[in-house]
């Protein structure tokens, strides 16, 4: 089989450039045909960035020391605010009535730029269906070199991520863009809420279960993308969970009893998970045989594709987890692995645990029982 993806990124799109539709339902031919599209095209924006996705993200480490310094802010309307690094703010307007307030962008993780557009905008919103929340508009953040040349690419990512927000029924009203190098694209979102029913990432109790939404390894799969090294079947993969909403995986979850949320980005499994952990002063035990992996990411880590955000979050979040001896290396860094659009972690009270588990999978969402939330001990967390 042909390399998936050419060395080199032309300069100019080719004559009658043509990007992916739109695939508001993305299934595995949809994005057969964006990954051949991409290569006939011979487009690679992953050559043209140093990180992809939410790997580019700044240490989780040099944001707590910058952000614990600043002074508390006192508003009594802030619900939420960045003490609990939390996924969203939450500012209440009347006793019935809040926003959801998020912003995320970043650098291409994938080669076709309409799909870097969805990807985008899915990864934005999931902070708002973290929350809770339900997202009603938006405003794109983009960065784009200012040569004049490539229009074509700049115009697909934002129809991508359009698409997306109207997929999620969130009008996008403006946006701001500024002239750089390395392509950025992503969006701030506001969305409503019931103050009385904000998700939080912090209030897990003990004897709650923890179920994940989505399959891990989307990190070492870009990471392997950059390099020409990730196979199709990784790319699809990747891209259709990257690319899906986590606004279903919310709606079957909200009738049962949530006691913490967060959705799982740049900082990893673990490193959501510690946040969570730290808030609700519990510690956490994780199966690992439990979490399920993209097709090929066991692989690719094997073989070291591992990105400097997966590097970073085990530098920070290392001395937090303690895993058993049994448990593979290939396993503990795709938990430390960074994603993008990720799943939904969520801390379950135990009664419900194996219904939510059931209603998941009656909607086609491939959720895992991954642990549970147990008395704060030494360590933090365990995995087993």
């Amino acid at each position: 089989m042909p390399p998936l993806w050419r060395d080199e990124f032309s300069a100019t799109s080719p004559p009658n450039t043509t990007f992916a539709p739109s695939a508001a339902s993305l299934g595995i031919p949809a994005v057969r045909h964006i990954i051949s599209t991409t290569m006939d095209n011979g487009i690679r924006l992953t050559g043209m960035v140093k990180a992809g996705g939410c790997a580019a993200k700044l240490s989780p480490g040099i944001l707590e020391q910058v952000l614990g310094r600043l002074p508390k802010q006192i508003d009594a309307n802030v619900l939420v605010g960045f003490e609990t690094s939390d996924d969203a703010g939450v500012y209440q307007l009347s006793p019935e009535l809040a926003l959801v307030q998020t912003v995320d962008f970043f650098t291409p993780i994938v080669d076709d730029p309409f799909t870097f557009g969805q990807i985008a905008a899915a990864n934005a919103l999931s902070d708002v269906y973290a929350m809770g929340g339900r997202p009603i508009s938006a405003l794109s953040i983009v960065g784009f070199p200012n040569s004049g040349r490539d229009l074509g690419i700049l115009e697909a990512i934002l129809r991508g991520g359009l698409s997306k927000m109207q997929e999620a029924g969130c009008s996008v009203l403006g946006g701001h863009s500024i002239a750089d190098d390395e392509i950025k694209f992503g969006y701030a979102v506001t969305g409503l809420i019931n103050p009385q029913k904000v998700l939080k990432n912090v209030g897990a109790q003990p004897g709650d279960h923890l179920i994940f939404t989505k399959r891990l390894g989307t990190g070492v799969i870009a990471a392997a993308l950059k390099k020409g090294a990730a196979p199709r079947v990784a790319v699809e993969a990747a891209i259709l969970s990257m690319c899906t909403l986590n606004r279903a995986a919310l709606e079957v979850a909200l009738p049962f009893t949530i006691h913490a949320a967060t959705d799982v980005t740049g900082f990893s499994l673990l490193g959501h998970a510690r946040e969570m952990a730290v808030g609700s002063k519990v510690s956490l035990a994780l199966e690992s045989r439990q979490f399920e992996f993209l097709p090929e990411a066991l692989e690719l880590a094997r073989q070291g594709y591992l990105s400097g955000g997966l590097k970073r979050n085990q530098e920070f979040i290392g001395g937090c987890v303690e895993f058993d001896a049994e448990v593979p290396e290939d396993v503990r860094n795709l938990l430390f692995d960074p994603q993008t659009s990720g799943g939904l972690l969520l801390s379950v009270a135990a009664l419900d645990a194996a219904r939510l588990l059931q209603a998941l999978h009656a909607r086609g969402i491939e959720g895992q029982m991954v642990g549970r939330v147990i008395e704060k001990t030494h360590p933090l967390m365990w995995v087993r």
